[in-house]
């Protein structure tokens, strides 16, 4: 009888480590999916004074995403960004701008993006060259 209790207790205790390890995944949050995370301007004149492109993604979870915010890599960087929920299936975007005026020389910069998505954070990329005005 002993055995029995024994077993059926080792039994319920390996059933609930195995819960455990999939309680961490919530399958009703939302995710966002981009359709690029880099974007190269290829060589700008600084004369242009900015450039800008827009990230596009669209929520492929399963509730609202939510971008809590946007934060740029340096002050150089300006993101704009969806402030209303972004429903399922829906798509949102991420505008970078940055400013050319007095920065010759090759770029890379990044906007990091907090959201709602549990344990998640994105990021995307802007890079190129501003070629000095003359």
């Amino acid at each position: 009888m002993k055995k029995i209790g024994f077993i059926l207790f080792a039994l319920v205790l390996s059933a609930n480590f195995m819960l455990a390890q999939t309680a961490g995944v919530n399958k009703n949050a939302p995710e966002a999916k981009f359709a690029k995370e880099v974007h190269d301007f290829g060589k700008v004149e600084e004369s242009a004074g900015t450039v800008s492109t827009e990230f596009t993604f669209k929520n492929v979870g399963k509730a609202p995403l939510i971008i809590q915010r946007v934060q740029a890599s340096c002050g150089c960087t300006t993101p704009e960004y969806t402030n209303e929920p972004v429903l399922p299936g829906k798509t949102g975007t991420i505008k970078v701008t940055y400013s050319t005026t007095g920065r010759p020389g090759v770029f890379n910069k990044d906007a990091t993006i907090f959201t709602n998505v549990p344990d998640t954070i994105y990021r995307v990329y802007i890079k190129g060259e501003v070629i000095r005005k003359r």
